[in-house]
């Protein structure tokens, strides 16, 4: 088998018994052995795969991640009202942000936090809080941090790309206010090229986040939760997103793939562009190039038109998902200045009104979920690591298509979406067709229209104006916006309810979106044979990973695939109506993870949700194999439930009750036994409902197989198992890379004296760690309130998880698990050697002085204690530090500040430093003659800063040699 078709097929799930041959073991894929119920030790989870998690390749050069060095204060900072009139002139001035936005604010007592951050997660949950973010507190939260930039960046192009702050938020660059969030799902580029300061002076980069604001029924986290980024690149440039390529299938059945790249110009003159496009194979091995120039104006932006002609091509698809790559250069005398790289699919999709998705000429049912993006122990901080895991979780289940729900999602999901071979419904966040909001859709669609994932894009979800005239002109305009940017995919939206509305949305849209509905699927066919129809959103239905029997005072729901909200149906029902109707496209299960928040259809003390496949560590849940038997064509498949741990020493216990017992599979027969003997067969396997059977319980060994031709083809055990008597640890992976970055979902469970899992332990596990640090903790109870952080973690129906990131030491990483009464288990994950990602260098924390009052010239030595009278905003000047005054005769100038000292300075004392003064100068700190330098040549100076509360004044007299510059010509601070 083919490396790009074995993608995933080792992420083979822990539920689901098949008999595989072994495969090659890259980082993508591993070997798929018998497991999960079929093991002898019964772990629901799969063997570690092989190496490390790989890592995406750079796409972006210009771009060096930004997300080390950040300070975070969780909670509003007051800001005092201006004291004075001249206090109130400078407040409104650029530059002059005050608060925590101000350069020169004490955050030396915030906390120290790297990115990705989500300080919600780690709040304790609360009755008081959102019931749908999950009960945990939000609220307000700041970020700052020091940022230092060469002089050899002046003159290029900068800016801070923010890819996801959740909620609204508001940017400051050396106290300008550059930017607003609207939304937490878009992504916030800011131009920092204007803002820019170089050398000596340094940049402050404040971020107020509102986390007050819901966008989501959901949990949605707080903070700078996605990836941050520095960008650097010539004066001349590819604009960021400004690459579009994606491949056109001709009518003759060839292909095209138009090349548009977008370039801008900050320099000051008009300048050439020569643009040097090529396009890769799968191999990386060059089949076609092309070249063009353009003339860009200053300030401006032009465009750079090319396409080829790829020949034959492989087609992308779920089960191959081949990607070539388009390299466009951008060069200046002949040298590389700025490069993209954009991986891109040919795969032709058309949603049929009568055959439903034709994928590459193939009637192709989506056989999807809906996700949210947070985790346990992370929340929306998701680590592109575990990004992946969440995503071959999904593929060993035999999933092809996700819905992102309900907003865009990382960009590094998509781009593990087109590796692994999965079919994306890209979805607008705001139904909103005005400015700020159609910016947000039109984002979407330019960053992300290359995928060869995404196949439709969606611009609302179960909207209460889809069945009025308002919401028709609403998805028009949307409609509108999305063509102009993506001519091939269709829009759709995702509907629930007012279908047959004299004016409903599903009139322009090209594809109609169920949300549930299931019964309304002919209706709406008869009525519209024209029009292709999906489901966006189906089943609703319930489940408590483990259990298997409903305790409603408990808020525990069976996994027996029973229960399902009044609006859906269960997982099998639901299928069914989906599988017997070719002309509907396929479905999106709600939801393929549990996820914090909305806890339907219970409320307080539940915290998290019921309706995943998996829950919230990614452990499955029966309709993982209801699921697996239905999706998997490959290979097969034979789910069998319940566990068959119920002995005497468990009061109180099952000895000879009748126990309900379900099997599914997608082979022709069924064969159910209990210890050897043959307790039933089906001959005719119901693929879709699978089959329920009413079994004595007798402790021992209780087995399905799956039979065709009468030869067995998979199998699934149960084992009744002793008292627990160990704790166990099984990694993700055998190996974690030593970039500081890689993290991994280690599963945490016991064994009794054969060394079989315990699937009833609920016991409390204690963690330390060494190389690494541990970063979410989590067992998917949906009513467990302990911290997700930390380092001890109870497990639930037999399961818990420990996420590890590890350090850059290369040391390996040590993880330790302990309980009473119990032998501990210690796991030692090797290192894989990988090198960081560039990362911006942070600043050691100091405090900015660097505005000043510039007087006039004098011919002698002022005085110290002259100053501008209040109100006076004119003839003194307003100047910064390292600007020097222009050269004339010689003379005196004054130079004042007041400044409040960092708390920590204030308490202890600290020092004064100019790292450049040009011309002879004194140095006054509250009237005191603190520093003096004689010689007039350009020097740094330094002088004690005594403890004190309060604001301090400082002045500085400069004296400048005949026809010289003089000045503060250097950078001045104070340090501790």
């Amino acid at each position: 088998m083919k490396r790009r078709e074995l993608l995933l097929r080792g992420a083979s799930t822990g539920a689901v018994a098949t008999l595989l041959p072994a495969l090659s073991t890259s980082s993508l894929a591993a070997p798929t052995p018998q497991f999960g119920p079929g093991m002898p030790d019964g772990l629901p989870m799969p063997p570690p795969l092989a190496g490390p998690s790989p890592r995406l390749p750079e796409t972006d050069p210009s771009r060096t991640l930004l997300e080390r060095g950040w300070r975070f204060h969780e909670g509003e900072v007051a800001v005092a009202e201006p004291a004075d009139h001249n206090a109130t002139y400078l407040s409104v001035k650029a530059g002059n942000a005050r608060g925590a936005a101000a350069l020169a604010f004490d955050d030396s007592d915030w906390q120290a936090v790297d990115l990705p951050h989500d300080w919600a997660i780690a709040q304790d949950v609360s009755e008081s809080a959102n019931v749908s973010q999950g009960y945990r507190p939000r609220g307000i939260g700041w970020y700052r941090r020091l940022l230092r930039l060469d002089e050899s960046q002046k003159g290029r192009r900068l800016e801070l790309h923010f890819d996801g702050i959740a909620t609204h938020a508001t940017i400051w660059v050396n106290g300008s206010e550059v930017a607003h969030s609207w939304s937490g799902y878009s992504s916030v580029i800011v131009d920092l090229t204007p803002f820019a300061r170089f050398g000596d002076e340094l940049n402050w980069i404040a971020v107020r986040v509102d986390a007050t604001a819901r966008e989501g029924w959901w949990y949605e986290g707080a903070g700078l939760y996605r990836h941050v980024w520095l960008v650097s690149r010539p004066a001349v440039s590819i604009e960021t997103d400004g690459v579009y390529c994606d491949p056109v299938h001709q009518d003759d059945g060839t292909w095209l793939v138009p090349v548009q790249v977008s370039l801008s110009n900050v320099g000051e003159t008009m300048a050439e562009a020569e643009i040097s496009t090529r396009l890769l194979d799968p191999d990386g091995r060059e089949i076609h190039r092309t070249g063009g120039r353009v003339s860009v104006p200053p300030l401006e932006q032009a465009q750079v038109a090319n396409r080829f002609d790829p020949g034959t091509v492989k087609l992308w698809s779920p089960d191959s998902p081949v990607l070539y790559c388009i390299e466009v250069d951008l060069l200046h005398d002949g040298e590389v200045v700025d490069t993209r790289r954009q991986f891109i699919g040919f795969r032709t999709v058309r949603f049929d009104p009568a055959r439903g998705m034709v994928l590459n000429g193939v009637e192709t049912k989506l056989k999807g979920v809906c996700i949210h993006q947070d985790h346990t122990g992370v929340g929306t901080a998701i680590p592109d690591a575990l990004a992946l895991w969440r995503l071959q979780r999904l593929k060993a289940m035999g999933c092809n298509a996700i819905r992102m729900s309900h907003n865009a999602p990382a960009k590094e999901v998509l781009d593990w979406c087109d590796r692994l071979g999965f079919l994306v419904m890209g979805e607008n966040r705001l139904f909103n067709p005005a400015p700020d909001y159609l910016a947000q859709l039109e984002w979407m669609v330019r960053r992300d229209r290359n995928h060869p994932s995404i196949v439709l894009w969606s611009v609302f979800n179960e909207e209460p104006m889809q069945g009025t005239h308002a919401g028709v002109e609403m998805v028009r305009r949307m409609r509108a916006a999305v063509r102009k940017l993506d001519r091939q995919r269709p829009v759709t939206a995702a509907m629930n309810g007012s279908f047959y509305n004299p004016e409903n949305v599903s009139s322009v849209v090209d594809v109609m979106g169920f949300n549930y509905y299931q019964g309304d699927y002919d209706k709406f066919h008869a009525l519209h044979p024209d029009k292709p129809i999906t489901s966006s959103e189906d089943t609703s239905a319930y489940e408590t990973r483990g259990a298997f029997e409903s305790i409603p005072a408990q808020q525990v729901i069976t996994s027996f695939d029973k229960e399902a909200a009044s609006w859906g149906a269960t997982h099998r029902d639901t299928w069914k109506m989906i599988a017997e109707r070719p002309y509907v496209a396929g479905g999106f299960v709600w939801t393929g993870f549990d996820y914090h928040g909305e806890p339907t259809p219970y409320a307080w003390p539940t915290v998290s949700s019921f309706f995943g496949i998996m829950d919230l560590c990614g452990f499955p849940k029966t309709a993982f194999g209801i699921h697996s038997a239905h999706w998997r064509d490959d290979a097969p498949v034979i789910w069998l439930a319940p566990h068959w741990t119920w002995p005497e020493y468990e009061a109180p216990g099952r000895e000879g009750q009748t126990l309900e017992v379900f099997a599914i599979t997608n082979a022709e027969a069924i064969e159910l036994r209990l210890n050897g003997e043959v307790i039933e067969r089906v001959p005719a396997a119901d693929r879709i409902m699978g089959h329920t059977f009413q079994v004595p319980y007798r402790p021992g060994r209780i087995e399905a197989v799956a039979l065709r031709g009468g030869k067995v083809v998979a199998r699934a055990v149960h084992e009744t198992t002793g008292a627990p008597v160990a704790l166990r640890l099984t990694p993700a992976r055998q190996a974690l890379a030593s970039d500081g970055e890689d993290v991994q979902a280690i599963t945490v469970d016991c064994v009794d004296s054969r060394g079989r899992h315990v699937p009833t332990a609920n016991l409390p596990v204690d963690f330390t760690i060494s190389g690494g640090r541990i970063i979410g903790l989590g067992n998917g109870n949906p009513n467990d309130h302990a911290s997700e952080k930390g380092s001890k973690r109870a497990l639930f129906n037999g399961l818990a998880q420990v996420i590890v990131e590890g350090d850059a030491s290369g040391r390996r990483l040590t993880l330790e698990a302990h309980t009473a009464g119990l032998r501990p288990a210690r796991l030692a994950l090797a290192r894989a050697p990988r090198a960081p990602r560039p990362q911006v260098p942070p600043v050691p924390a100091e405090m900015p002085i660097t505005d000043w009052r510039r007087s006039a010239g004098f011919a002698q030595k002022p005085d110290p204690a002259f100053a501008p009278v209040d109100g006076d905003n004119n003839s003194w000047d307003f100047v910064r530090s390292g600007i020097a005054a222009p050269a004339g005769s010689s003379g005196w100038r004054s130079y004042r500040t007041r400044f409040t000292p960092w708390r920590k300075v204030a308490g202890e004392g600290g020092t004064l430093h100019f790292a450049q003064i040009t011309g002879a100068a004194e140095v006054w700190l509250d009237g005191k003659l603190v520093a003096r330098k004689t010689d007039a040549a350009p020097a740094a100076l330094s002088a004690p800063l005594s403890a004190g509360t309060g604001a301090r004044t400082l002045v500085v007299l400069i004296e400048a040699a005949q026809g010289a510059a003089s000045g503060l010509t250097g950078r001045v601070y104070v340090s501790a």
